[in-house]
């Protein structure tokens, strides 16, 4: 029996146990399927190399290397995760650079009308930033994707200098997201047996002092129970912090994270999937794997970042694919959003939504060059009558 046939045998049998309080109150009954979008077929691509269905629009707000419009900052090389957050009656896109030892982070602030008001440093002489996440209290958690990586909280508006949070865990971090009823803060590990922790910090709010813990579930489970367990190091050296506890579940490549109302969705780029956590069961569960797509059909692959809607749509970017950011919404329906044309060498990095929900962010990490370094970094905007 192959891969295919034993994970939908699997994943039949646990389908039921998708609660309430997954996709925003909808039950899921089994992972995403192709199917057509909520917004039509993607159009021939516009000025920008940009396949967007009808309606919708595309900027480039920033190019590495170059200075961002209307400012003196010269973009970073290399962005990658992103998140936006309220700015007076504007907002402020946060942006990281997944480049070794100068990484950090940048931002762009926005008038209300979409226009760029200035774009400055938040974050230096890191290394490889790669994803994060946003807090409930309006700061951004940069996260090294490095062995012995750190996670290092910064404000967006630049008002206060970015402070490192070890207590999160050493290890090669990739994405956070908040959890705001349970106060926890997810965190995927990029490695290809890496696990999937929680930070439980001692006050909600500062991120300080706390305690790590791991999922533990059996090897081959992709649906049922799940338990927690306490990192017994969390510094991780001399032994890394996935291989400290043996009941620890091991994911292939964890990437994106994004938590919404009782579900933590996370992926795994190693096998393109992408997990369903429901916190109030403690349960995990698959909301999409390539594998039980039909041969050939699957939209979706190179999973990477992820971010959703108040509306309780996922949008998922692809590292390689065919250069996709896809949605999948709460119906179980995984169809291509936008395509990016000539971007072969590069990654779609650092999906987020403007506050009102009515622009998406993102970048190509490399562009249509390729390269990680000198001006191949694009960061675009995309605006249109998105669902909530």
């Amino acid at each position: 029996m192959d891969r295919r046939t034993v994970l939908r045998a699997t994943v039949a049998g646990g389908a039921a146990a998708f609660s309430g309080s997954l996709w925003a109150g909808a039950a899921l009954a089994a992972p995403a399927q192709p199917g057509p979008g909520p917004y039509g077929e993607l159009l021939a691509p516009d000025g920008n190399g940009i396949q967007l269905p009808a309606g919708f629009t595309s900027r480039v707000i920033a190019r590495s290397g170059q200075r961002v419009a209307g400012t003196w900052y010269l973009w970073h090389w290399a962005p990658d995760g992103g998140a936006c957050f309220p700015a007076g009656d504007g907002w402020i896109y946060v942006s990281n650079s997944e480049i070794p030892l100068v990484g950090g982070a940048s931002a762009v602030r926005f008038l209300a009308d979409g226009t760029i008001a200035a774009a400055y440093r938040i974050l230096g002489g890191t290394n490889v930033n790669c994803a994060g996440g946003a807090t409930p209290w309006g700061t951004w958690l940069s996260c090294e994707e490095v062995p012995l990586g750190r996670v290092f909280e910064t404000w967006p508006d630049g008002s206060r200098s970015a402070e490192e949070r070890t207590r999160m865990g050493r290890f090669t971090h990739e994405a956070a997201a908040c959890d705001p009823d349970r106060r926890v803060v997810y965190l995927t590990e990029d490695e290809g047996d890496g696990c999937f922790y929680r930070f439980i910090p001692d006050t909600w709010g500062d991120l300080r002092t706390g305690r790590v813990q791991v999922l533990c579930a059996p090897a081959d489970q992709v649906a049922g129970p799940v338990t927690w367990r306490d990192v017994p190091d969390r510094d991780g050296f001399p032994i890394p912090t996935r291989h400290q506890v043996g009941a620890a579940k091991h994911f292939d490549g964890g990437e994106g994270c994004w938590y919404d109302r009782g579900t933590c969705w996370f992926t795994t780029k190693g096998d393109n999937r992408v997990w369903a956590y429901d916190a109030v069961n403690q349960r995990l569960d698959l909301a999409y794997d390539d594998s039980l797509v039909p041969a050939g059909a699957a939209p979706l692959t190179g999973v990477d970042n992820i971010t959703g809607t108040a509306g309780g749509d996922l949008y998922v970017a692809e590292d390689g694919g065919n250069m996709e950011i896809n949605l999948i919404t709460p119906a179980g329906v995984v169809t291509p959003f936008l395509r990016l044309l000539g971007h072969s060498g590069s990654e779609i990095t650092g999906p987020a939504f403007s506050p009102d929900g009515t622009r998406l962010y993102f970048s190509s990490q490399r562009g249509t060059t390729g390269n990680s370094t000198g001006n191949g970094g694009i960061t675009y905007e995309i605006t249109g009558p998105f669902r909530h």
